[in-house]
């Protein structure tokens, strides 16, 4: 027992050391020498400072709506809320949003919803929608603040971000980063 014992517990020890000391130093090191400093990003706007990586509420007809959270936005808990495709709660609170996004917004096919506006990401707090979720929600936008579809079409390109050297990832917008420059449109 001791020729199994020993080598098994060095291995074990050398493992802790390695993978919770060594690299968490590292990663901590890499991310200390990013433009955020491993904090996120973040923007002030109206004297407030919002991250940019953490979703958040967005729900007036005057803004780009945000992905739902199933832990409403706290950043303190992310998680999903683990009911299958098939659960019927499930079921309900999605035709609940559908119900909602196609009062919110007139003349919209219940075809035509992105399913990331109807259905919370795995973290609860994705900080972006599709540039599809986006499209359809330009009429509602230009409707309640008086502007023409072109201009907000514009604003929707400025913000796209594409994928990481153009192969990795959906083109993706943030929602805040959006909603902070349809503000400055005024």
């Amino acid at each position: 027992m001791k020729n199994y014992f020993y080598p098994a517990f060095k291995l074990t020890l050398l493992s802790l050391i390695v993978l919770s000391g060594i690299y968490t130093m590292i990663l901590l090191g890499i991310g200390k020498l990013m433009p955020a400093k491993g904090q996120g990003e973040q923007v002030s706007f109206r004297q407030h400072t919002y991250f940019v990586n953490i979703g958040q509420r967005f729900s007036r007809d005057e803004y780009f709506w945000s992905r739902p959270s199933a832990v409403n936005y706290n950043a303190a808990g992310s998680g999903a809320s683990n009911k299958g495709p098939t659960n019927p709660d499930y079921l309900h609170t999605v035709r609940a949003r559908i119900d909602s996004f196609l009062v919110h917004n007139p003349g919209i096919k219940r075809s035509e919803i992105p399913v990331d506006l109807v259905t919370a990401s795995g973290s609860g707090l994705d900080p972006n929608i599709s540039l599809a979720a986006a499209e359809v929600q330009v009429k509602r936008i230009a409707r309640v603040r008086n502007l023409p579809e072109t201009r907000l079409r514009s604003l929707i390109q400025q913000y796209v971000e594409r994928p990481f050297l153009g192969l990795f990832g959906p083109e993706k917008l943030n929602v805040l980063k959006l909603n902070i420059a349809l503000d400055a449109l005024k």
